[in-house]
């Protein structure tokens, strides 16, 4: 018996170690400086030209093959494509962030309501700094579906809905009580998340490795503020989380 423990005493430490309270902490922290690294990496590869062939490759995919200024699918795909890049849209995440704030309000979450509107005013101003710094010319190879006026790398939409639906969805789940609500707060933020970035390639507007740099970098930003809320909830000067384990029946 005692051998059999030696044994698999090791293997039985490091499994233990993945449900202790600072593993997510640790995992948080390794994920924010993992998407700062691919996000350089991806901007090094895109402003020296490696990506070139896999941005037109995968654009053109998205593309009716008799004719590239057609995007693939009948007219209301397209519609839908248009409909739901608007949900990356600065005017719909303000509507949304300012539903989620009014909610916390509801709940007496003062503090967490305004952790809210720091995380995601701070993600658009860093959205927008990026595209200064890198200005980045937009698709020419086919009619954009949808009006732009900025730079085009990193995707705005795309980083945007990142930070702001991950940081939603990431913020509420810490507020919520059932691991269920939980799960499909986090699901839908990275859902809406996914569709902003596909259509903003599908109408045109974007070359997949902007789209890529924008998930990487909204990702990034919301991980840091989950990180920021646990650490303030622990010290107390956050609402604290609450947690219904699942149940067994």
């Amino acid at each position: 018996m005692a051998a059999e423990h030696a044994r698999w005493g090791p293997l039985s430490r490091a499994l233990s170690w993945f449900g202790h309270r600072e593993f997510p902490v640790l995992l948080a922290m390794f994920l924010v400086m993992a998407s700062v690294w691919l996000f350089v990496e991806i901007a090094d590869d895109v402003f020296e030209g490696d990506t070139h062939e896999y941005d037109r490759a995968i654009l053109l995919a998205m593309r009716s093959p008799e004719n590239p200024a057609d995007p693939r699918g009948p007219g209301w795909v397209e519609e839908l494509g248009r409909d739901i890049t608007a949900l990356g849209g600065v005017g719909v995440l303000v509507l949304i962030t300012a539903a989620v704030v009014g909610y916390l309000l509801l709940q007496r979450r003062r503090r967490t309501a305004l952790l809210v509107v720091l995380a995601t005013s701070g993600g658009l101003v860093l959205s927008t700094a990026l595209k200064f710094a890198f200005e980045r010319a937009r698709p020419d190879l086919v009619p954009h579906g949808s009006i732009v006026y900025t730079a085009s790398f990193p995707s705005g939409h795309s980083m945007m809905a990142a930070a702001t639906y991950l940081t939603l969805g990431a913020l509420l789940a810490r507020t919520e009580r059932h691991w269920r609500m939980k799960a499909y707060l986090l699901l839908v933020a990275i859902v809406l998340t996914v569709l902003v970035g596909i259509s903003r390639v599908y109408l045109g507007v974007h070359w997949p490795t902007d789209v890529l740099a924008g998930w990487t970098a909204g990702a990034g930003w919301a991980l840091l503020w989950w990180l920021v809320v646990r650490h303030l909830q622990r010290r107390g000067q956050v609402e604290r989380e609450e947690f219904t384990a699942p149940d067994t029946d």
